[in-house]
């Protein structure tokens, strides 16, 4: 029971358990809080990305066919607003699809909304996102 003999106090384990438990306990509730954080991060990912992927297509959808109705079309009024669609659907392909880490995602964002509500400001539409996509959602084929 010296010190000095190497030999451990017996009484020492058993005062140190709540110690010794907590401190274990700590570190499998961290790795598990670590484990279950990033599959919560992955998965609210994949539902903000999917989201953003589902409008910028939206919109790219919107300029391609709206260009087509009015691509015959030989007036002032049609031309702007053909140029302006144009506009709208270069700027959804140059979008950056591939890196979520891109500087100027944000910024790119804010401005394919910004053009989109231009051009239905411009083609009397309403500029609801939202709108377009819950519609969607009750159709079946």
């Amino acid at each position: 029971m010296n010190s000095e003999s190497g030999s451990e106090d017996p009484f020492d384990s058993i005062f140190m358990a709540d110690n010794r438990f907590h401190c274990e306990a700590y570190r499998e509730g961290l790795a598990e809080g670590t484990r279950q954080g990033l599959l919560e991060g992955m998965s609210h990912g994949k539902m903000h990305g999917a989201r953003l992927s589902a409008e910028m297509s939206f919109y790219y959808g919107f300029a391609f066919a709206w260009k087509c109705l009015l691509q015959n079309n030989t007036d002032a009024k049609s031309r702007k607003r053909l140029r302006a669609l144009e506009a709208l659907a270069e700027h959804v392909q140059a979008f950056p699809h591939d890196d979520p880490r891109h500087a100027s995602l944000q910024p790119d964002v804010e401005k394919a909304r910004a053009k989109f509500r231009q051009v239905c400001s411009m083609m009397n539409v309403p500029a609801d996102f939202r709108e377009y996509v819950t519609v969607a959602t009750g159709m079946s084929f």
